[in-house]
Parts: structure tokens; sequence; C-alpha cells
């Protein structure tokens, strides 16, 4: 099951604007409500691949382990 984060989106003029809650940093501002859901998704998920990343990388290349861990 994928992790579920919320989104928050308003209409400011012409232009509809959002931000993820829980990963900062990932906000986005699209002409429609449907665009701005796309691309805040898609930036959400490169934010979340290019942290994993880092996270791995910071743990160089000694024996690390991956944990799964819910609230």
């Amino acid at each position: 099951m994928g992790q579920t984060y919320t989104a928050v989106v308003q209409q400011d003029g012409a232009w509809w604007i959002g931000w993820i809650e829980e990963v900062p940093g990932v906000n986005c501002q699209e002409p429609s409500r449907e665009a701005l859901v796309m691309s805040l998704r898609d930036t959400l998920a490169e934010a979340l691949e290019m942290n994993r990343e880092d996270a791995r990388r910071a743990a160089g290349r000694k024996h690390f382990e991956e944990l799964s861990i819910a609230l």
C-alpha cells in the first residue's frame, strides 16, 4: 500500500497553488486544479526519490539496513 500525503490547494486569481503538508519544499502552481494535483504528485515523487538517494549516499559504501517505519 502506498503512503498518503496531504495537499493544501487554493485558487489565487487565475492560478491554482498547492503544497504538500508533510514534505517541505513540495509546492506548485498551475492554471487548473487538475493540472495542480498532477504536478504536486509528480513533484512529490521526485522529492521522495531525491531524499532516498541522499540518505543512501550519506550511508556511504558501508553496510546499511533499510527499515519500514509506520506511524
